[in-house]
């Protein structure tokens, strides 16, 4: 399962992944500084949120230049590059994929060409209604320009740039303000055209979306920790529901829709940095808070807490702080396995886990030990975890979990196994203790964990773990968070005109 902050998701077994994070997005409006720059360590701020591949789109106010590839942002980007990406304005992505194959065609930004200029778009999240869009789609653009250029792409986020370049008597923006409302899921957008830059927030507002203040200018990303990065003050939140342009008149922000907010409760337990702030609360305090209430819902006669680093971590503390049992790192990280394009031979492959976390077996030799972890998805990496343990002396192994089971797939930006195969769904908390070995297995309460975030409940999205939707979804479509499209294999396939 990938970990924490800076955590980098290629798991050694493609059968063993635990959720892949969603995207991140980056936008600088700030005349006179590097915006590429900027946008890069934006993006480096949030490479735990996708590690299939990045991008940049800079306008010098005449012209949109898009840069992207397959990897990481430190791959995908030198110094040269950057170097050459001059303008006032950019948005930038980090992409992981939950819909459309991940190929260089739907690596984002996403550039579309319209009758007053483009657009390049970033998106973070997923929409549920990408195959009505389509047709919209086709509806209004057809093959109506003999020398329509053909797009090719799999992704709900090609969908909605289209949709944006279609309106060729609109300005973006005015085209924006058409297309927004028609859109349903989680979409947390940054986009521009030559001039402005733009931001959107789905009514829900399930996937994080800030607002940021540079001396010269403004930054709009995922989360506050890209805001720090590159020295910009937080200001607020985009509220769900809202449509944001900054451009030489400043910033205006506009409604689409009315605000019926459902942040994604798993942002808290696993999905953002611990340094990053979601409504007002440190995801790390937050995380520490749920270790507290572990500790006294789950309590277990131990002689050390370790966590699996790194989003174990602030659990961890707190589960030993609460508990009085003496906190320590008894795994060690290797920071440097991350996405990978090289696959491990047959016997890299056996040593699996070993690959990314190796015990000190000088402290946790004949120790009775509390292993805290933030999920359990399929329940290998947790079984092949407990073995190693095992094998290097603990004497007894407890894992506590600092979320509630995983029982539903999620369909807004995080892509889980299927329900067939998330563990919790089929069978209960003794038999998967059972199942991966352990002494003892304990989650934390759903309504304990959503106390420690002092969020309403009611405005907290918890479908992972009970099953209700906020987003209606379609029916009989169980792939909807694989792909919205069409088959794998197939493509989407848009005209645009030039």
């Amino acid at each position: 399962m990938p970990r924490g902050d800076g955590r980098l998701t290629h798991d050694i077994d493609p059968q063993d992944r635990g959720p892949q994070d969603a995207c991140g997005v980056f936008g600088v409006w700030a005349p006179g500084e590097e915006v590429a720059k900027l946008t890069y360590f934006g993006l480096f701020a949030l490479q735990h949120r996708g590690q299939e591949s990045a991008g940049i789109a800079v306008s010098d106010n005449e012209q949109i230049l898009v840069y992207k590839d397959m990897g990481l942002v430190s791959q995908v980007f030198d110094e040269s590059t950057l170097d050459s990406l001059h303008g006032s304005l950019a948005v930038g992505h980090t992409r992981y994929s939950t819909t459309g194959a991940s190929t260089w065609q739907n690596a984002q930004p996403t550039f579309r060409p319209t009758n007053q200029g483009a657009v390049a778009l970033a998106h973070n999240g997923n929409l549920t209604n990408t195959r009505a869009l389509y047709e919209t789609l086709v509806e209004r653009v057809g093959d109506r320009s003999k020398n329509s250029k053909k797009e090719s792409a799999s992704s709900d986020t090609a969908v909605m740039a289209s949709l944006l370049a279609s309106y060729s008597e609109l300005t973006v923006e005015e085209s924006a303000m058409k297309v927004l409302p028609t859109l349903k899921g989680a979409f947390s957008l940054v986009f521009m055209d030559e001039h402005t830059l733009y931001a959107a927030r789905d009514p829900q507002g399930i996937r994080p979306l800030v607002l940021g203040r540079l001396e010269r200018g403004w930054v709009i990303a995922s989360e506050t920790a890209a805001l720090d990065i590159v020295g910009a003050s937080y200001v607020r939140e985009i509220e769900p529901g809202e449509f944001v342009a900054v451009d030489e008149n400043g910033l205006r922000s506009s409604r689409f829709a009315p605000a019926e907010p459902k942040g994604c409760i798993f942002e808290y337990v696993y999905l953002a940095r611990p340094d990053t702030t979601i409504n007002d609360q440190r995801v790390f305090s937050v995380r520490a808070e749920i270790g507290r209430r572990l500790a006294k819902s789950a309590p277990v006669d131990a002689d050390l807490v370790i966590p699996v680093p790194e989003s174990g971590t602030p659990a961890a503390i707190g589960y030993a702080e609460a508990s009085g049992i003496p906190f320590g790192h008894g795994l060690v990280k290797n920071s440097y396995v991350g996405r990978t394009f090289i696959q491990p031979s047959q016997t890299i492959r056996q040593l699996g886990i070993r690959l990314k976390l190796n015990p000190l077996r000088d402290v946790i030799a004949g120790k009775k030990l509390v292993v805290v972890d933030d999920s359990i998805v399929r329940g290998n990496t947790q079984r092949a975890l407990v073995r190693m343990l095992r094998e290097f002396g603990a004497a007894e192994v407890h894992v506590r979990i600092s979320s509630p089971p995983v029982k539903w797939p999620c369909f807004y930006g995080i892509d889980f196994a299927s329900r067939a195969e998330l563990i919790a769904n089929g069978i209960g908390v003794e038999e998967i203790c059972r199942s991966i070995g352990a002494d003892s297995l304990a989650y934390v309460d759903l309504d304990e964990l959503v106390e420690a975030t002092k969020v309403p409940s009611d405005n907290l999205c918890k479908a992972c773990f009970d099953g209700n939707y906020p987003v209606a979804l379609p029916e009989n479509d169980e792939h909807i968070g694989k792909n919205l499209l069409e088959n794998s294999n197939e493509m989407l396939t848009v005209r645009v005109n030039p």
